[in-house]
């Protein structure tokens, strides 16, 4: 028994010399099925969102795209299911997406408690409150026995009973679970404050509200709110799949890697670009995947930066800075390990 266990040992010690990685059942299943099933949000400006064609766009709906571009080579091969905040978690753990892209909040008791785990951030956020000008609030502290719009569910109900226990503030909830109904409600005045990630606030104050200028996103973040993937924890090559293509869109901007050079950039002498472009082999194998798999990534999306300007920023409705989401060497978190 004991000269078997070494023989297993030295066979796993060998195949992790070799370079060699199998797909897991996750990749085999999308291959098989000849898609990525993505789960989204609802509709979320800038992050996830249907437009009048039922194409969807957003930094989540980008990142969907582009797991499907370094598993099948095709970022159109991704179908996407949206889904409510209570519907979200049932929808992966039982198999109905492979990844959810919703603009979830990393956290400890989600990454242990519910056979799920999140592979990467995508975007640092911090829930906020957005109240109507005419109210006349400066700040949250100032929020006693408003009525408050939230989505039932989520980390903001928890949030909104800690902030206001803490700042012994009278409130009265108005729970609503779908999206689109919660923001119909608040445009509509059934409720004095609308709570939610303030990445969300901008974008539902530009695409819904009809005029903006007459709503506030008051200054305070009552928590850190990181947003990311999240998959089963069942299969450990398809969460470093999705962890590391988050790493190559934000290493593709670092190293300036863009949609429109990345051919050229093949020619590159630098050691990373080579290594995650597939110009010199190896990362790909290491994932059971296509030596050209962050690519295809980048000829899809473009870098972190490029779908940022495309669905977040300055040139969008929501005109969101950078800020927490700029490069660690321009004064931001984003931060990409080495590809080797």
């Amino acid at each position: 028994m004991l000269l078997n266990s070494l023989k297993a040992v030295g066979l796993v010690c060998a195949l992790a010399l070799s370079g060699l990685a199998h797909a897991g059942p996750t990749v085999d299943a999308i291959k098989k099925r000849g898609e990525l099933v993505c789960g989204v949000s609802q509709g979320s400006a800038g992050l996830s969102i249907a437009d009048a064609q039922g194409r969807w766009t957003g930094l989540d709906a980008d990142l969907c795209r582009a797991l499907a571009a370094a598993v099948l080579g095709d970022a159109s091969k991704t179908r996407f299911v949206p889904l409510s905040s209570q519907q979200r978690f049932p929808a992966l753990q039982s198999g109905e997406i492979d990844v959810l892209n919703r603009n979830t909040t990393i956290t400890s008791g989600r990454d242990s408690g519910l056979g799920i785990v999140s592979a990467g951030i995508v975007f640092y956020d911090g829930q906020g409150f957005m109240v109507p000008r005419k109210l006349g609030v400066k700040h949250a502290t100032e929020l006693d026995n408003a009525q408050v719009c939230v989505q039932p569910g989520t980390v903001n109900e928890q949030n909104l009973v800690d902030y206001f226990k803490k700042h012994k503030l009278a409130y009265r909830p108005v729970v609503i679970e779908n999206l689109v109904e919660l923001e119909q409600a608040f445009y509509a005045g059934r409720c004095d404050v609308y709570l939610s990630d303030a990445s969300t606030l901008a974008a539902s104050r530009a695409a819904r509200a009809g005029k903006p200028d007459d709503f506030v996103i008051l200054p305070e973040r009552i928590n850190k709110s990181p947003l990311g993937p999240f998959v089963r924890q069942d299969d450990p090559n398809w969460t470093a799949i999705v962890r590391w293509t988050v790493n190559a869109l934000v290493a593709a901007e670092e190293l300036g890697i863009t949609r429109d050079n990345v051919e050229a950039q093949t020619q590159s002498s630098d050691a990373q670009v080579r290594r995650l472009l597939g110009t010199d082999a190896g990362i790909g194998k290491s994932f059971g995947l296509d030596e050209l798999w962050a690519r295809n990534v980048i000829k899809a999306v473009g870098n972190y930066g490029e779908i940022w300007d495309r669905n977040l920023g300055a040139a969008t409705p929501l005109k969101l800075e950078r800020g927490l989401n700029a490069q660690w060497n321009q004064g931001g978190l984003l931060y990409s390990p080495p590809f080797q």
